[in-house]
Order: structure tokens, then sequence, then C-alpha cells
């Protein structure tokens, strides 16, 4: 098979929850430790760090391996899902996983693929260590999927464990309340590893202060430690800035990041630095600034609070839960303009009724939707959003809704693109 084929029995075989959701979804590594098995167990043959959390898992994992990489390691760096090809799931250096190595993956696999059936996710988690092992990667950062302790990801042995916030979302697979997601998150504590929580939250503390006890692991809450204020965005130079306090010392850094969130991340990565150099790891003032200011050149980052666009001004960013929608209407205030126009598609097996209800009512909307199964009908869409008295256009197609905002907006207005990281991936010019 070429590389085309290669996808193609990739996604048509395999269960893919980016696509389909539940039924994708396998409560059990059993899969995942047969599939590491076969390959040799490749996962014990790299140094690793595990990131697990509600939000800001992605923008940690990116950061952390950007830091590492400007600091001279060879990093391998492991999220999902991709937004524009598959091979962003996999990287090293910031270079994606050459489709070739994809090829060789499956073609060297196929067979015992086929008779273990595993999920998309697992199957990807397999080719991801096998590259990063082939590759002598010195570290890898491994983003988890969903959840944590039966997250396909949760059976490496790491130097470093980040778990990030809780937040509502995937209830229908975590628990219904903050102590039972923060629980499933905690899977990934290991005995005798040291774990960083980047944001203290009083129902979710308790919850990884036993766990860390029940693992004898060193436990750190960063937000304790680190006091992080944001001062402004630099926009044109493509950096935010923040003020950071730590141990009596104030320090200002520059965030190639611009989300107003990303207050919450930092305590968490600036942390695991400090965590990493205490265990050996040559990491410099310099390389942390660097790593820090330039991550989204060095690892190829997208989606988050990224500007498209001036006059008018428009933005994307792939936040698509309660908390995470909470934080873009908050950083959206502090914009001046005209009119907001939304353009917004989500998925249909979240439950949008509370996002909806947070959504200004003054805003111009425009209904899209991604394309792929999950996807919630633009039409269905704006008839849940018309009961919480926000109207506006149906367009399904993504980049057709974006283009009807941008030719009727003025260009003193605010086009804001997201509700969903699908909707974020299919932007052309993203």
């Amino acid at each position: 098979m070429d590389y085309r084929e290669t996808l193609d029995y990739l996604y048509n075989s395999l269960p893919m929850f980016q696509r389909v959701g539940a039924s994708a979804f396998k409560k059990d590594l059993s899969n995942t430790v047969a599939l590491c098995a076969h390959l040799g167990n490749p996962e014990k043959k790299f140094k690793s760090i595990h990131i697990a959390g509600t939000n800001g898992k992605g923008s940690t994992s990116h950061t952390l391996a950007a830091i590492l990489q400007a600091a001279g390691y060879k990093t391998g760096l492991y999220t999902s899902p991709h937004l524009k090809s598959f091979t962003e799931r996999i990287r090293i250096d910031g270079l994606e996983i050459i489709e070739s190595a994809v090829v060789q993956f499956v073609a060297e696999n196929k067979m015992f693929l086929d008779e273990l059936k595993p999920s998309f996710f697992e199957m990807t988690v397999g080719m991801a260590f096998w590259y990063f092992e082939q590759q002598k990667v010195d570290i890898a950062v491994i983003e988890v999927g969903m959840g944590g302790r039966l997250d396909s990801t949760n059976v490496i042995a790491p130097e470093l464990c980040v778990i990030t916030n809780i937040g509502y979302d995937h209830m229908q697979f975590l628990g219904e309340t903050l102590p039972e997601i923060a629980g499933e998150k905690a899977g990934i504590i290991k005995p005798d590893v040291p774990v960083v929580i980047s944001q203290s939250q009083e129902e979710t503390t308790p919850v990884f202060l036993a766990k860390a006890a029940e693992m004898e692991a060193p436990i750190v809450f960063a937000d304790q430690i680190w006091k992080v204020d944001k001062r402004q965005n630099f926009e044109n130079a493509g950096v935010a800035r923040f003020e950071v306090e730590y141990k009596g010392n104030t320090q200002e850094l520059d965030f190639g990041l611009l989300g107003d969130y990303q207050r919450y991340n930092l305590p968490g990565i600036l942390e695991a630095v400090v965590q990493l150099k205490s265990q050996g790891w040559k990491i410099s003032d310099q390389a942390l600034q660097t790593g820090l200011a330039q991550v989204t050149q060095l690892t190829g980052l997208k989606g988050r609070w990224q500007i498209l666009g001036e006059k008018p001004t428009i933005i994307a960013d792939t936040g698509h839960n309660e908390p995470g929608i909470r934080q873009i209407l908050a950083q959206l205030e502090t914009y001046s303009f005209a009119q907001l126009w939304m353009v917004i598609g989500m998925v249909q097996d979240k439950d949008v009724s509370k996002i909806l209800a947070l959504l200004p009512k003054d805003a111009h909307y425009v209904f899209c939707q991604a394309d792929l199964p999950r996807a919630l009908a633009a039409n269905l869409l704006a008839e849940k959003a018309a009961v919480y008295g926000l109207q506006g256009e149906i367009i399904p197609n993504v980049n057709e809704a974006l283009n009807f905002a941008r030719k009727n907006a003025e260009s003193d207005d605010l086009i804001f693109v997201g509700g969903s990281t699908f909707v974020v991936a299919e932007i052309d010019d993203l």
C-alpha cells in the first residue's frame, strides 16, 4: 500500500474516536499492552514525560517539547487529535513522522493489526512509540488522549507526570463530578515519579494528594509556587508577555501562545522544567526562554488563539468545553470591536446546552459543521441555539461560513471561529 492507501486502511478498518465517538473508546489497556509487546516494548526504551488534563494539555505538551528541543535534546512529541494531517500526531524536533515510516509501520504489522483489531488511537500510540525508539529520541513528551488511567498512553514509565487541570468534559467516560474525573486523570501518577499539578482546585486536590500518597510520588501544586500574571499581547510579534514570580524573584517571560488561559498552564510548565533540571536534564534559562517564545515555530502547534486576519480581526481557538469557552469569552471581552461574529460548530456527543447558555446574545452567528460523523448538524445547532436567543445564518461548510462572515463584517468587527477542534481544523488558511 502507498501512503494514501495506508491512511485509508487506518481510518476505515480501525474505529476512530475523532470521527465516530463512543464506539471507538475502549476502557481497557489490553490491546495497547499486546501491541507494545508485539513491537518489542518500545515504550520502555526512551525517556518520557506524561501529560494529562481537561484543558491545556496540548499547549503544555508542545511547550515542554519546544523547551527540551531548544535545550538540544532530540525530542519526541505525541499529541492528538491532528488538525490537518495524520502525521502531526507524531513529531521529532518539530518534524512530523515521514509518510514512508507510516507505510512501513502498517506494512510490517498489518497481519497483527488485523488480528488484534485495535482502535485507531491504540494503533497510533503504538506507532509513536515504535518511531521514537527507532529514531532514538532522548526524551518524548506524551499527551494523554482522554482521561488517564485507561488511556492507551498509560503504559509508559515517565520521568515526570503533569496534570494541567480538571473540568467537565467526556463525562460519559470519565465520571459526572470533578473528583471522579480527577480520579481518572490521576491514574497516570506512577510510583516514585514526581507529579506536577498546574492548577489547584478545591474539589480535586484531595484526589491528587491521596493518589500521590498511595504511589509514594512527590507532588507539587505549581500555582502555589509560581504566580503568573498576563501583561499584554504583542500580536504582530506573535507573543504574549507574562510576569512570573517564583520564590520572591520576579521576571517577565514572552510566550508564543496568545490565549489569556495560558496563565493557568505556565505554572505547570515552569515547575516541570524545575523538576527535570533536578533530575539532571540540562535546560538553560536561554533554552527556557527560546522554547516559550518560539513554541509554535519549534513544534508546529496551531489553533490556540490564532490570529488569522485583521480588519476585521479573525481569531480561531480550539477550546470546546465549558471551561474553555468561558476563557475564550473572557478574552474576547478584552478586544474593542463594533460587532462580534461567531462562526460556530460543535460535536453531537457533548452537552452543548451549557456552552450555548454562555454565548453572547448580541453576536451574529454563522452555524457550521465539521466534515465528520460526530459533528452536530448545523441546522440542529441553530435550533438549539435559538432556544438561548442566539440567531444567525446556517452555512454547513466551515470555510463557506467563515467567508460569509468575512464578506459581511465591517473592518472594525471581530470574527471568532471555533466551538470544536474539528471546525478549526477545516479552516483553509490556518
